[in-house]
This record gives C-alpha cells, structure tokens and sequence, in this order.
C-alpha cells in the first residue's frame, strides 16, 4: 500500500494544467446560453403565453393545462436544438444534495414508431418514490408515492443532453420533503410582512424581495492523493492524519497567486458556471493551502440557492475533468481553516430600494433602521432556532475553530450603527421628533453615510455581522444547501415584522403619529435585542460565559440543538407564517437525527478498518524492524554499549506498544459502544448517545495514530500525509 502512496505522489507532482480553450464570445454573450430565460420564453412562445408564463413566476398566478402544453412545446424545442433528448425534474431532498430521474422524450406513435414529445403533464408533474428520500416517517415504503412539481420562479436549464427542470418536492398528502417548498412559503412570508411595514414610508411598493449572495469555500484535491486515503474517499474528511510543518501559519496562501492546475479548473468552472446562468464574479485563494472561494453576484434567494445547488454540482464534475476532487466537507483536515458559505442575506423592494442599507434623508433612516432592529429582534428571539438551521454532524467541526464563529450566535453591527442605536435608545421619543411647521416632522436620527462602511476592523468571529448593506451569516457550513438557514432567517423575520407592525398599528389606533409609533416601538426593541449585540471575541471563554448570563442558546451538541425546531415558539412561529407544520418539523428533525448517527456511524467503520488494517501492521512491521536491530546490536556489541546505543530505539519500541495498544483496545471499546448505541430505538436519543460517546473516541484514538504518523519510518506509511494532501496542487 505505501507503494501506492508513492506512485500517486509522482504522478500528482507530474500533471499538467489542462488547456482550456475560452469561448469566442464575450461573457454576456454566452450567459445563460443553456438557460431558459425570459429572452427565450420571447422567442419560443407564443405572446399570450409569455405574458400569462411571467405573470406566473412574477406574482405566482395558476398555470392552467393549455397554457402548461404550450410552455412544454416551447421548451422541447429549445431544449433540442441545443441537443437535449431528455428531461428531467430537478429537486432538492433532504440529503443536502440533488436529485434528478431522466426521462427520454420518446412515446410510441400508434405505427410500430416512436415520437418526441413532452406535455404540460410532465412539466409541471413527476412521481419519484418518496420513501427512498429522507422523509422522517411522513412516507412508509408502502405508502411510497410522492410528487415533484414544476417552480415556475426559478427558470429551467439544458446539463448535457437533459433539460433540468427545478421542482419542489411533496409527499402525496401534501407535506414538504425537500427544502424548495418551505424556502418559498417563507419567502412569501416575508414578502407580506415586510410590504405592510414598507407601506409606512412608500404606499407604492407591491413587493418585497429577499436577495442571497453566497460564498463557497472549498479545497481540492489530486484525484491520485484522493483516492488512496479511504476516510476522504467515504467520509469526505481525514479522520486521522499529523499536521504539516507548514500549513496556513505564514499566512500566504490567502489571495495569492492561483496555482496553475488550479486557474485552469476555475477558468472551466466560470465558463460552464456563466453558461447555466449563474453570475459568478469572485474567485481567489482561501487562508487554508489548497482551499479556494467562488463568489457570485448576489439574486434573489430562491435562484441563489437553485445556483448554489447547480455549482456544487458542476465543481464535482469540472474537478474531476482537472484530475481534482473537490472537497466540500467543512472540516476535511485538522489544524487549518474549514470551509463555510457565508450567506449574505438582505431586502429590497420593487421600487429598487435595499431596505438594508442608509438612505439620504432622515425619514429614509428611519426605515433602515426599523428592518434592521426587526432583524436583530428576529435573531434574538430565534438564536437557538437559527444555530439549529446550520448546524450539522459535519459543520460542527468547524464551528470555533480557526476563523470559523463560534456556536453562539451574536450579531456585530460595528461602532457607527451601534452609535446610532444606541443614540435612539438613549433618547425620549420627543427628543427624536420636534415639529417642523410646513415641512411637518423633524427626525433627529443622526446622518448616515449612505453607503455605512464602518470603520472599525470586521469581526470574523460573528455568526451574524452586518456588513454595510446587508448581513452576513457566516455560520452556514460549505456543504450545507443554503435554504435551510434561509428559511429560519425570513421566517423569523417575517414573524417579527408582523409583530411589529401589530404593536405600531395599536400605538397609531390610541392617537400616537405613525413616526411617533414607529420610534416607540424601535426604541423598545432596540433595549429587548441588546443581548444578541456583541462585537468582541467570539471565541473567549468570557464571551461563553457572557453569552449564557444573556440568555443566549449556548448549547453545543449537535443532537440537542435540533431540538430547537420543536420549541413552541419555533412551532408557532413556522405554523403561523405557514411555512411548516407541526408534523413536518417533527419528520425533518427524525431525518436530522438520523443523518446525524449515521455520518458518526460510517466515520467509526472507516476508522476501525484503517487502524486494523493500515496503521496498526504498518506500526508493528516498523516496531520489528527496530526489535531486529536491537537484537543484532547485542550480538555485535558488548552489553553496556549495546545498551547505551539501542537506548533510542529501545524507547521507540515502548512508544509504538504504547500507541498500538491503546488504539486497539478503544477500537474495540468503540464497537462495543456502537452496538450498544444501535439498539436504541428513539433516533434522537439514539444520536445523542453517538455524540456523547463515539464521537470523542474518535478524537482520542486519532491523537494516537498522529503519534505514530511521526514514529513510523515514512517510506512505510500507506496513506498521503498532510503536506501532500494540502500542498501539491
């Protein structure tokens, strides 16, 4: 096996950048060549149907049988020109991935042929089996059909020879088993909650959108280097492995120069990426060596995370293309950064106001400010709820370490905006408002830049900073599909804002002026939100302890944090936006759990396997080796000297029992511990007992095998080690 390590070595070490030929065009003009889009709808459909096809994605009108046959005949034809032959819906379980059926556009003609055809029915409807997703018990194999049906909103695409067709996912009672459905009932929440709070300063806006810019992290890997170390092969981390000399400690890997191989692979990824209609803009070297970020311009969320979705995808498939593997897992090596996906996450309307970001005039403040102090109360309220959004068997190693924030969700604003919270706090509501004569009311909110930088540092240990027109929630795991914290965040925000204007509206109802009324109520959150508020070091053991004092959810086991999907609040809170039910909750928590348990349970096994079959003989052959050069060096020399000059050995030797020992007998206490684990039945408490007893095992037989790792003669140990891993490139 160590033979096997070298040859991979060699031949990551030889390979070339792939040439990657750019496209004639220039990049507008390729943008969204294999998309669906308005421009296309124009041309391939008729009038009437183009209208009645926008109004539907616009303001999510019904889409009749007719007009459904004549989308699908337009599509088909599109789609096969670029060569497309069949289709398929494009949905999101709760796997954190994607999943897709491919149908062949082919039917019997009636004559012993077959013709090409796709109707409105199979547009906008396919049966996939909805027992063989997660569903948390919703659908029992017996009980196995489930629907995939057509989102208008997000438009359709052409991979290879397939038309993609992005769809939600329901069981055939009609609850939600993926994460399309519920991301859209919370994005009509926020859409009502946020217009009737709008309407206070602009009667004219009609819509409110929520907008989502992510940020995808990730590392790659020689596809050679890959393939010879199992744990990445199956659990997409190194479950062992000793820290390199030189990792991320001389800080020069972040935004350096691009290796080659790598530049190559981004150049393919832009342009397959610009091609399907994703608008990425940013890419660059990440603080970690061999770790990456791809940026694009933030859309509206739905598409956003439709995107992100569709370029995990691609990478997979453009890094093997690279001979890469790219490696999504949030915490794939010890002792360097991890990766995230910081999602930037704002408001704006249909009269082109970001309600996120300052405006010119007092009056404009005023609304900046009130979305968001509503946001901080959201957050406040929910912080347990919106830990649990992001929070993973896989995300859990990152979360606290090395740049990544802490599992504590607080909220930096920076100096400038706390200054002006803080201003409103510490002022009566008639200090704020004076009488203007024929300009009406005066608002002494100090002036904002309208574009707020602050000019103090970022703080990159916040869970939840704002970052000048926008938030940024950092916590997001890379391999996490965004909708989950999205649908947590603007549920939570929806709620909060139609508490709001409920407590303005009884304020204006008793006599008080809307500005009056607004103030009131802001001033009034602003005090209740404080807590969430903290622009120190996440990572102190003070903040810790702070943070408890403050009542915020302080809770670090992953297992448990789901829990706080099923507090009442957070049941009300989904039940009454109508984004989820009490059942279905239940059913994703029973899917969380259950995920949870089994991503320790494969670690373990693959674990157990190369320490019983890789480590541990390569240790012991080493350990011979040492024994037989012991045993000839008392055969040359005399006793004393012999003594003296296997001291060193001699201490190896007792080293390597030392490690092998302890690895074997926790290897098969770990065995024990899963079958003991295994035979409960509840799934939650099932994960808890694997949290609370395999996963530190883990960490602990690891520490062992780091130690031999550095013992072990090189040339005899079987797996790629870190500076390989990390540094060939």
């Amino acid at each position: 096996m160590s033979t096997l390590r070298f040859r991979v070595v060699e031949k990551a070490f030889q390979a070339k950048p792939l040439e990657v030929p750019a496209p004639k065009e220039r990049p507008g003009e390729y943008f969204g060549k294999y998309v669906f889009n308005r421009e296309k709808m124009f041309k391939y459909l008729p009038s009437t149907v183009f209208a009645r096809l926008i109004d539907a994605m616009d303001n999510g009108a019904a889409l009749d049988r007719q007009i459904a046959d004549a989308v699908a005949e337009g599509m088909k034809r599109w789609a096969s020109e670029l060569g497309a032959t069949h289709y398929t819906h494009w949905f999101q379980p709760l796997t954190e991935g994607t999943a897709e059926k491919h149908d062949a556009f082919v039917e019997h003609d009636g004559k012993g042929g077959m013709m090409e055809e796709f109707s409105g029915k199979l547009l906008v409807q396919q049966e996939p089996d909805a027992s063989s997703f997660p569903n948390g018990g919703i659908r029992n194999t017996f009980e196995a059909r489930g629907y995939s049906a057509w989102d208008p909103s997000s438009p359709v695409f052409v991979v290879d020879d397939t038309l993609c067709i992005p769809t939600i996912f329901i069981a055939y009672t009609g609850e939600s088993l993926d994460y399309k459905a519920p991301l859209l009932k919370a994005l009509r929440a926020v859409n009502k909650a946020a217009v009737d709070v709008c309407h206070y300063f602009n009667p004219n806006v009609k819509k409110v959108m929520a907008y989502l810019g992510w940020e995808q992290e990730y590392f790659l890997v020689d596809e050679g280097l890959y393939a010879a170390r199992p744990d990445l092969l199956l659990t997409g981390r190194t479950l062992m492995g000793h820290e390199a000399s030189k990792n991320q400690q001389l800080e020069d890997h972040y935004f350096g120069a691009i290796p080659t191989r790598v530049a190559a692979f981004m150049k393919d990824l832009e342009i397959q990426a610009l091609e399907l209609g994703i608008p990425v803009k940013t890419r660059h070297n990440e603080v970690a060596p061999n770790q990456f970020e791809l940026a694009p311009i933030f859309e509206e969320c739905n598409l956003a995370v439709d995107h992100n979705m569709l370029i995990m995808s691609l990478m997979r498939k453009v890094a093997r293309t690279h001979g890469f593997r790219v490696l999504l897992h949030e915490k794939p090596f010890k002792g360097v950064n991890g990766s995230g996906k910081h999602n930037n996450w704002s408001l704006g309307t249909d009269t082109g106001t970001l309600l996120m970001a300052p405006g010119k005039t007092p009056e404009e403040n005023l609304r900046f400010i009130t979305f968001i102090v509503n946001t901080l109360m959201a957050v406040y309220k929910h912080n347990g709820l919106l830990k649990a959004s992001i929070m993973s068997a896989t995300n859990a190693h990152r979360l606290g370490a090395n740049e990544a924030p802490p599992a504590i969700i607080s909220s930096f604003l920076g100096s400038q905006l706390s200054k002006v919270l803080d201003h409103m706090e510490d002022s009566a509501t008639d200090e704020l408002i004076s009488l203007g004569g024929k300009h009406g009311m005066k608002l002494d909110i100090p002036q904002i830049p309208e574009l707020l930088i602050d000019n103090t540092d970022r703080n990159r240990t916040s869970p939840f900073a704002f970052t000048g027109n926008r938030f940024e929630f950092r916590a997001v795991g890379s391999e996490a599909n965004c909708a989950s914290a999205m649908i947590a965040l603007n549920t939570a925000v929806a709620e909060q804002l139609t508490e709001f204007k409920k407590e303005v509206d009884e304020l204006i109802e008793k006599g008080e002026p809307k500005i009056s009324a607004i103030i009131q109520v802001v001033r009034k959150y602003i005090k209740l939100s404080k807590p969430i508020r903290f622009d120190g070091n996440g990572y102190s053991d003070e903040w810790k302890a702070e943070a408890a004092r403050r009542g915020l959810d302080c809770e670090t086991s992953c297992p448990v944090i789901f829990d706080q999907y099923l507090t009442e609040d957070s049941v009300r809170m989904f039940e009454s936006a109508g984004v989820m039910t009490r059942k279905e909750l239940e059913a994703r928590n029973e899917v969380k759990w259950e995920t949870y348990t089994k991503k320790i349970q494969i670690e373990a096994r693959v674990l157990g396997d190369l320490v019983m079959n890789h480590i541990v003989p390569v240790a012991i052959e080493y350990q011979s080796k040492l024994i037989d050069n012991v045993y000839k060096m008392k055969q040359i020399f005399p006793a004393e000297e012999a003594e003296k000059l296997s001291a060193e050995n001699l201490a190896i030797i007792r080293k390597i029992a030392e490690h092998t020992s302890y690895i074997k007998e926790h290897v098969d206490t770990m065995v024990e511990a899963r079958k003991v684990a295994n035979k409960i039945t509840d799934e939650r408490a099932k994960a808890v007992e694997y949290h609370d007893k395999i996963t530190p095992m883990l960490e602990q037989i690891r520490y062992h095998i780091d130690k031999l790792e550095l013992i072990v003669d090189d040339q005899m140990w079987t797996l790629p080690k870190y500076r390989e891993l990390l540094f060939i490139r």
